[in-house]
């Protein structure tokens, strides 16, 4: 596959992001002491960084590719969110402003990282409910999004914005027509959505087993055959890629297995994000026409560098087509 030549093809791409936006936040700093008032370390912070998290990082990678990408997604008109706006701006990233409420938070996940190790993660997030869209569905507005884009990456990180109401009117909006965007979906499937008629399902080892109806314990054996054709017997996809972490990818398409392919990660410093990153490439690379072999062969690569990364960090055009040392 010539990179080169795919990357010149996605900044003309309309991809839509549609899910749960965050606001990653990280606390960086030491630990050389016990606090006198509890048995736990006293972290002195050095610095703070913030960056776009969940649907948010999906969209930053489509950016880092030199896409123009919307994200749809609920938020507040809050310090986090104007923080956001901010980090998406600079990244010619839009924000839809159908997704604005009131009254809720916008998500902020804060992460406080020791000599680069994670101590722990707090949250800050309302009910599922709040985050649904289940009221833009008959406006004009949301029609007019889902209608224009050459592919909808649907990002569900399990806090509302993805549900079967979404699916169903993404999909009834396409039924009938003759040509329709790329419909892509990292699943979670304890959530038991009604996946079918997709172009493109990314779970990883565990999701596989589960959305298989096998057991997905870390011990648990994956059979691909088994596995693939039972996922696409109950779902349907047009393509499968399932992550399998340092045992790289396993393809399937049109119902039948492609095959594996062996992870290109040299060093992982952090796996936070590389789902995201993956997907991001895949939806690109398979709306600007390229085979499912060599969209997975470059998410693959991508994902291989972010591992490298501490912390959430998008993927560039830059990194994709730098020589790697041997």
């Amino acid at each position: 596959m010539d990179i080169q030549n795919t990357l010149k093809k996605l900044p003309d791409l309309n991809v839509l992001v549609i899910g749960d936006i965050m606001l990653d936040h990280y606390i960086m700093g030491d630990a050389t002491r016990i606090s006198p008032e509890a048995p736990v370390p006293v972290v002195s912070v050095a610095s703070d960084r913030y960056v776009p998290g969940g649907a948010a990082n999906v969209a930053n990678n489509l950016a880092g590719l030199g896409i123009r990408p919307t994200i749809l997604g609920s938020y507040s008109d809050d310090h986090e969110c104007l923080r956001l706006r901010e980090l998406l701006a600079g990244k010619q990233i839009k924000l839809s402003a159908l997704g604005q409420k009131q009254n809720i938070p916008t998500i902020l996940k804060t992460r406080v990282v020791v000599q680069r190790q994670q101590l722990c993660r707090i949250d800050r997030e309302g009910k599922a409910s709040d985050y649904a869209l289940d009221h833009l569905f008959d406006s004009k507005e949301f029609n007019e999004l889902i209608g224009a884009a050459d592919a909808i990456l649907l990002s569900d990180y399990a806090k509302g914005v993805i549900n079967d109401g979404l699916l169903q009117r993404i999909r009834s909006e396409f039924a009938n027509k003759a040509t329709s965007p790329l419909l892509v979906i990292d699943p979670k499937p304890k959530r038991h959505l009604d996946l079918q008629g997709l172009g493109l399902m990314t779970p990883n080892r565990a999701e596989a087993l589960q959305m298989a109806g096998f057991d997905n314990s870390p011990d648990a054996d994956f059979d691909d055959t088994a596995v693939c054709d039972a996922i696409f017997r109950k779902y349907g996809p047009e393509k499968l890629v399932i992550t399998l972490g340092a045992d790289g990818m396993l393809l399937g398409e049109a119902g039948r297995i492609i095959g594996r392919m062996t992870t290109e990660a040299r060093e992982v410093f952090d796996v936070s994000g590389a789902g995201d990153t993956v997907i991001a490439v895949l939806t690109a690379a398979l709306a600007a026409g390229e085979s499912l072999e060599d969209a997975a062969a470059l998410a693959n690569k991508a994902a291989g560098i972010v591992v490298g990364h501490l912390g959430t960090a998008p993927i560039s055009s830059a990194e994709l087509l730098a020589k790697r040392p041997n």
